[in-house]
């Protein structure tokens, strides 16, 4: 099994375990009595002018192992919010991203930014789940889903008020994410099977992502560099993990990527 094979079998899992704690039509009960969610709110925050940061809370990940051996996530995302960050995503996966419902519970109680839950969408389950925790926005992956899946996901997000960072990672991916509806999608430079980064692969497939979508580059920002890369190609927002987890002034570090912004 792949890597991203076996983050989607214990999605799963974890879905069954949650359903078998609040049965799916609850869920789906407790997201209608919420309303609809201000995923406009995360679209306009990356459609703006000038180049958007997705700033991300992990503690983890698969590659790279622990990467926050201390993790103040409040303090964290507080930070992220203080030195303007456009929205924040929080890892939800807990066994290879040691994420939470209960950090992302925490984090959207103490800040106001535009969230998105990222996990391993695998069920229209996680997209209710993700509107009870107060998302303005969910992840879905291309390697995940077909075509007829992605739209299924979207229609639920719609339902929900919720936005969805669609994330793929060649070209047939992203005719599926188009062929779906998707409004923002994510390139993402790390092939999710083998977890390697190649950072040429925002850049080469851009002319794929039609110019009414928003276009976001993942993975493999390391300096300012790499955002004025990101610029010349037209990105409208890069999310930013591991070099703002890794850095001890998380302000510091957002003002030497915005430098070049």
């Amino acid at each position: 099994m792949t890597i991203l094979d076996q983050l989607a079998d214990h999605a799963r899992q974890r879905v069954a375990a949650d359903s078998a704690h609040i049965p799916p039509e609850e869920m789906r009960s407790l997201a209608e009595q919420m309303g609809r969610g201000d995923g406009e709110g995360f679209y306009a925050a990356l459609k703006k002018n000038g180049l958007s940061l997705i700033c991300e809370v992990k503690r983890a990940s698969p590659s790279k192992g622990l990467i926050a051996p201390d993790f103040p996530y409040l303090s964290i995302a507080q930070a992220y919010e203080a030195a303007g960050a456009d929205a924040i995503s929080c890892l939800t996966e807990p066994k290879w991203f040691l994420g939470s419902d209960a950090i992302f519970r925490d984090i959207r109680a103490a800040v106001k930014t535009p969230m998105l839950r990222k996990d391993f969408t695998v069920s229209l389950y996680q997209i209710d789940q993700a509107r009870v925790l107060g998302a303005n926005a969910v992840l879905l992956i291309c390697a995940l889903m077909d075509t007829a899946a992605l739209a299924a996901a979207l229609a639920r997000c719609d339902e929900r008020g919720l936005a969805a960072l669609v994330e793929a990672h060649d070209e047939k991916e992203i005719a599926s994410a188009v062929a779906a509806g998707a409004r923002i999608i994510g390139v993402n430079n790390r092939n999710l099977r083998d977890f390697s980064v190649d950072f040429s692969n925002a850049a080469r497939l851009r002319d794929q992502i039609p110019a009414d979508c928003v276009y976001v580059a993942e993975s493999g920002v390391k300096g300012p560099e790499d955002v004025e890369a990101l610029i010349r190609i037209g990105a409208d927002a890069a999310l930013i993990g591991e070099a703002l987890m890794r850095a001890e002034d998380k302000a510091a570090m957002m003002k030497r990527l915005r430098g070049s912004v």
